[in-house]
């Protein structure tokens, strides 16, 4: 990506900010973003004080995420629930069919049976499916995920450096390290129905 003269790089994995944003900060020069559950909103919205956070284990078990939680989170009471396969169901593309509503509904119901009344997506797939945490929450639960606040700070240190572009459009092309025709299939249902993808060079 630095050879393809990017300004900057969003790491949008929380499992893979956790592992890595660290050294890649160390290594190269250019600004790198990572994401992280959003348990500061959520503990800031809770009203019963209950928050639940789905996210994969790894995630759960990151001294990031320790470290977030005292940092934000010591007066409420989190409830992490890692959801083991969801990531992969939803790379396969299914986002809204019985299976996943079924498989969404395993790790979200423990929650809302414990009082959470704020659901944190600690996964950057889980938004792909936030229609349905949503739907079996009900109304009442706030569903939190952060890509917007991702947004901003990208926003935020282009402008600090003075390379934010004003205005357009830019092109988008997707790099992938699998098959490209297995992700254009999957990007064809996730993302947008063109879409140009490579394969990394190894």
């Amino acid at each position: 990506m630095v050879e393809q003269g990017v300004k900057a790089i969003v790491v949008a994995c929380n499992t893979a900010t956790a592992a890595a944003l660290g050294t890649l900060r160390t290594r190269f020069a250019l600004p790198f973003i990572g994401v992280e559950p959003a348990v500061k909103p959520a503990a800031t919205s809770t009203r019963s004080g209950v928050i639940g956070v789905l996210a994969t284990p790894t995630t759960l078990a990151s001294e990031c995420f320790r470290a977030l939680l005292d940092r934000f989170a010591r007066d409420a009471r989190v409830l992490q629930q890692p959801c083991t396969g969801l990531a992969e169901h939803i790379e396969r593309g299914d986002t809204d069919d019985e299976a996943t509503e079924a498989l969404v509904r395993g790790f979200v119901e423990p929650l809302l049976a414990a009082g959470a009344d704020a659901i944190v997506l600690g996964c950057t797939h889980y938004p792909f499916v936030a229609h349905i945490v949503q739907r079996i929450a009900g109304p009442h639960v706030t569903v939190i995920e952060n890509g917007t606040a991702v947004a901003r700070e990208l926003s935020r240190q282009l402008a600090a450096r003075g390379i934010r572009k004003p205005a357009g459009v830019g092109r988008q092309t997707f790099w992938v390290s699998g098959a490209p025709a297995e992700a254009e299939h999957v990007l064809g249902r996730l993302w947008a129905p063109e879409v140009r993808v490579r394969s990394l060079p190894f």
